[in-house]
């Protein structure tokens, strides 16, 4: 008996041996290690401004009318948030224009006209900043700007399609 006790203690000792293997080597549930940092995102934004404007239609003219022919146009600005602009308009390309008397043409007709900056046409809109533009300052959104145009009674020309361009310049 002494064999199979010795037998049995044995392999007692090597289960245990086994079994304590076994736990040793068994995967563990340990906490990981970690490093963090801060990864800096930055942006430059940058000042613009977009314009766009309509069309100014005087429509039928009469040189008998009793009162001047009037016409509005709108420009609209837009620029980023806190950028102040002028708004400047040339005097067109009328032969002999100028920024206080503008000049439709048709042929080498001419008729005159002139931009304003108020419905009371008191205010000159040109474009010598400081002086005869209009200012604004942008928000990121759209803003209006009502150009006021006029026409004296008495120019007696040629019936014709008389036209202009006038150059819409935002200065930021």
């Amino acid at each position: 008996m002494s064999n199979f006790l010795n037998n049995l203690l044995c392999q007692s000792k090597r289960l245990a041996i086994t079994g304590a293997v076994v736990l040793l080597t068994a995967p563990f549930a340990a906490k990981a290690d970690t490093a963090s940092t801060t990864m800096a995102v930055t942006a430059l934004v940058l000042k613009v401004c977009v314009v766009a404007a309509t069309p100014m239609v005087f429509g039928n003219y009469t040189a008998t009318n009793s009162t001047p022919t009037d016409a509005t146009s709108t420009i609209v600005v837009t620029c980023t948030n806190g950028t102040t602009y002028d708004v400047a308009l040339d005097a067109g390309i009328g032969t002999g224009a100028t920024t206080t008397t503008r000049k439709l043409s048709f042929l080498t007709n001419t008729l005159n006209y002139q931009l304003f900056s108020n419905a009371s046409h008191s205010q000159n809109w040109g474009n010598t900043s400081g002086t005869d533009t209009v200012a604004g300052s942008g928000s990121g959104l759209i803003a209006t700007h009502t150009v006021y145009g006029r026409m004296s009674q008495g120019q007696y020309d040629s019936p014709g399609a008389y036209l202009d361009t006038i150059t819409v310049t935002v200065n930021y």
